[in-house]
């Protein structure tokens, strides 16, 4: 995934190799590469002719890469799986946000994560983007249902989600999602380093700070309606277990 519209050519990816089949070096004549790397002409031929290969390259079996160290992942690099979780909800679910705070390099990027698994039967509360963020969702592992809706409460994507397919959820639209009973994961890529949701339902939804006479009139209903609403997912936030 990335971003194509400074392509060399408009919507399309710019590959830019320095080894393999149309490294960059194949366009020098032997003399210049040789003068530039202080080779005799025969190795250079050698060297910039021997990978027949673009892009992705086989190596040979038993082959060795040096593995990294951590000073080498530091910054750099960040396992979702045993990062401190950002929200831990007893037979709801759990996430872990990727932002400059645990992974630095986010911010040179433009761009954050985070990692969402949620239990058999939960639900993750409808939300959005309170930066007008985009989001790329991929799901991870498991199945479940998802509805999307639009700035002008019209729903816009229903669908089953399952291991392997990926969906985009547009700028300040709102998305909720609920597992089957295998549960969930989904990964998120989001367009902003310090990605924040606002969530609608639970008890950090924004109508819990609202006061009752201006739920009563938004919503057009008596007080005894706003009273049973305020009531409900008094302790609950963001994810729902199975009821």
């Amino acid at each position: 995934m990335g971003d194509t519209s400074k392509g060399h050519k408009a919507g399309e990816f710019t590959e830019f190799a320095l080894t393999g089949a149309n490294g960059i070096f194949t366009g020098f004549t032997p003399e210049f590469v040789a003068r530039a790397w202080d080779l005799e002409e025969d190795k250079v031929k050698e060297l910039v002719g021997s990978q027949k290969n673009n892009g992705i390259i086989k190596v040979n079996d038993g082959f060795k890469l040096p593995e990294p160290s951590e000073a080498d992942r530091k910054g750099m690099a960040l396992n979702c799986l045993e990062a401190p979780l950002d929200v831990d909800i007893k037979n709801g679910g759990r996430v872990v946000v990727l932002n400059t705070k645990n992974l630095p390099l986010v911010e040179q990027v433009g761009l954050g994560a985070d990692l969402v698994r949620i239990d058999a039967g939960s639900m993750c509360s409808p939300g959005f983007s309170c930066d007008s963020a985009y989001q790329v969702t991929y799901i991870v592992r498991g199945s479940g249902r998802a509805q999307i809706v639009g700035v002008d409460g019209k729903r816009k994507l229903e669908l089953r989600v399952k291991a392997g397919d990926l969906f985009i959820v547009p700028r300040f639209f709102v998305v909720s999602k609920i597992a089957d009973g295998e549960g969930m994961d989904w990964f998120s890529i989001i367009t902003t380093p310090n990605p924040i949701f606002c969530h609608l339902a639970g008890r950090t939804s924004v109508w819990k700070a609202l006061n009752p006479q201006v739920l009563e009139a938004s919503f057009n209903v008596s007080p005894e309606a706003e009273k049973h609403f305020r009531s409900k997912r008094l302790n609950a936030e963001i994810f729902f277990p199975a009821p």
